[in-house]
């Protein structure tokens, strides 16, 4: 991976560690701390100004594709091709609960921006999770299509994009497809 000076136009950092591939990548909101998951199954934690890999988390089987980072316990979470969740705890670098409910691989996250909960989304079905245990709360109705990215805003509003070109839109409660 590599930091680039925007102004200058020119890289000031490269870190190295993943044996292939990045796929995701999330920054700490505090600490000058950098979450990446890639091809080799693992997620590392990074020393953004130092460069160094503080840690490598184990434990998935398959590539990791999308990360979250927060303040609050668990402060990684990670979603892999390997159909799980992981929940991470950074200062004792163990997994605390690895959640099971998907039946393909989970391609997309986002943290619900006032609750302590979060979505994940794979081909099959958006999932909603309530930290800090990992608890299924409800399921967003199948999808026509592989879920590639996920967003919501402050007004309760999820948006999934699918490898076919398409945006949905849901309520985030209800669940209901607008």
């Amino acid at each position: 991976m590599k930091c680039w000076d925007l102004e200058q136009n020119k890289v000031v950092r490269h870190y190295h560690g993943h044996l292939s591939g990045v796929f995701a990548l999330a920054l700490h909101p505090t600490l000058n701390m950098m979450a990446t998951g890639g091809r080799d199954s693992t997620v590392r934690l990074w020393d953004m100004r130092t460069k160094a890999e503080v840690m490598c988390l184990t434990g998935h089987r398959d590539i990791v594709e999308c990360l979250l980072m927060q303040n609050d316990e668990p402060q990684i979470i990670s979603g892999s091709h390997d159909k799980m969740v992981k929940l991470w705890d950074i200062r004792k670098g163990s997994c605390l609960q690895s959640l099971t409910h998907h039946k393909k691989g989970i391609r997309a996250m986002v943290n619900h921006p006032t609750e302590y909960t979060f979505a994940s989304a794979a081909a099959d079905k958006i999932r909603i999770w309530k930290f800090p245990e990992g608890e299924h709360m409800r399921t967003i109705p199948d999808h026509p299509a592989v879920l590639n990215a996920l967003a919501l805003n402050s007004d309760n509003v999820l948006v999934s994009g699918a490898d076919n070109g398409t945006l949905h839109f849901f309520d985030w409660e209800s669940g209901h497809n607008f």
